[in-house]
């Protein structure tokens, strides 16, 4: 059997001491300034010569810069360099996004404490980090404390130490996995209907509820920002309040991650074939009354998990245009015109009688059926 290489990020929470919390911060103020600097550079060449900077001329730049300042010399050369990349990656989005017409974002440069993570390029012994003894050695920082609470598989090839709004820190290993390239499975056929009211519908008239995470934490949310704003700024009641709202976000946010993950792979362990609309979401929500919803559903975020679980399941994924699926009829494909309000699909020209959702999700189902037949 066939293999194929897939990277996959696995995340342990990390225990720095005090001495090296404070070195991890201040490694992470001097990669800001490193980050603000190379953009500033190619945004002043641009504007006053007409000329692009060039990652290599930057790291240049950066050796005598680490000459002059003890403070840049501290910073492993990995974390350091890794720096450029991310403003070459910066750029790189914002011409792609100029280049399919989207609002381009133009890379801004990062506030005090805006800088959130570094990244070791080198994983092994000897290199810039590794492990040792149960714990994380990370090169001028030493053994750092490590809740591993699984086997790491594949080959590690980047070690990133992140720092969340909560104040905890975390590391985050890219590896590269060798899975055997799945056989088309066989299983059923259906069609997945996304919405608001209901999380997803299924052609064969299942519900999968939505649990609003974000809408039952809102109060909540909302009461800690009146009284984040009422503390004065700079203060440790200010900061207090801060960490308490940022907690109640990483709440909702690991509550909805864990509720995708389970939906995802409840449909690819049931079904052989699956059918979705390919969305738009980031359109949707741009110009749609019911922003904050969509984002509570986190559609692309579901049908991201549904892609790469179908594709190591051997399930097959197929995304179709959504237009016009909740109007048409899916017995005898007449359009019948309906506000977003009317729940029922009621069909003048062949008397079916189904819920909207329903149908939408039967029309994707066809329409998929309707693509690999072609």
């Amino acid at each position: 059997m066939s293999s194929l290489k897939v990277m996959r990020n696995y995340r342990f929470r990390l225990y720095p001491n005090k001495e090296q919390e404070q070195k991890l911060l201040d490694w992470l103020e001097a990669c800001r300034w490193i980050y603000n600097e190379a953009l500033a550079q190619r945004k002043n060449a641009w504007e006053q010569e007409r000329r692009s900077v060039t990652r290599t001329e930057q790291q240049v730049w950066l050796r005598e810069a680490k000459k002059a300042n003890k403070r840049l010399r501290e910073v492993h050369s990995q974390a350091a360099q890794e720096v450029l990349f991310r403003v070459e990656r910066a750029f790189a989005g914002f011409f792609r996004r100029v280049k399919n017409g989207d609002t381009p974002g133009y890379p801004r440069f990062k506030g005090k404490g805006r800088y959130k993570s570094l990244t070791f390029t080198q994983f092994g012994k000897g290199l810039g980090a590794c492990l040792a003894d149960g714990k994380l050695r990370l090169s001028k920082i030493g053994l750092v404390r490590i809740k591993l609470h699984r086997v790491i598989p594949g080959k590690v090839k980047t070690v990133t130490i992140k720092r969340d709004a909560t104040g905890k820190w975390w590391a985050i290993f890219a590896t590269e996995v060798e899975i055997s390239a799945p056989l088309v499975r066989p299983g059923p056929a259906v069609g997945v209907d996304v919405g608001l009211e209901k999380f997803a519908t299924l052609s064969n008239g299942e519900n999968i509820e939505n649990p609003r995470h974000l809408i039952k934490t809102e109060r909540k949310l909302k009461c800690v920002q009146r009284s984040l704003f009422r503390k004065q700024k700079s203060s440790r009641n200010r900061e207090k309040a801060r960490r308490k709202l940022a907690k109640l976000h990483a709440k909702v946010r690991n509550q909805r991650r864990d509720f995708l993950h389970k939906v995802s792979r409840g449909l690819v362990n049931v079904y052989g074939f699956i059918a979705v609309e390919n969305l738009n979401v980031r359109g949707m929500v741009r110009s749609h009354c019911l922003a904050k919803s969509i984002h509570d559903v986190s559609w692309s975020e579901f049908l991201a998990m549904l892609e790469y679980k179908a594709a190591e399941a051997g399930t097959k994924l197929v995304k179709v245009n959504p237009s016009g699926t909740s109007q048409e009829c899916s017995n005898c494909g007449k359009t019948v015109p309906k506000d977003l309000f009317v729940r029922l699909h009621e069909c003048p020209h062949c008397g079916l009688v189904l819920d909207r959702d329903v149908n939408a999700a039967r029309n994707i189902l066809k329409r998929a059926l309707a693509l690999e037949a072609a």
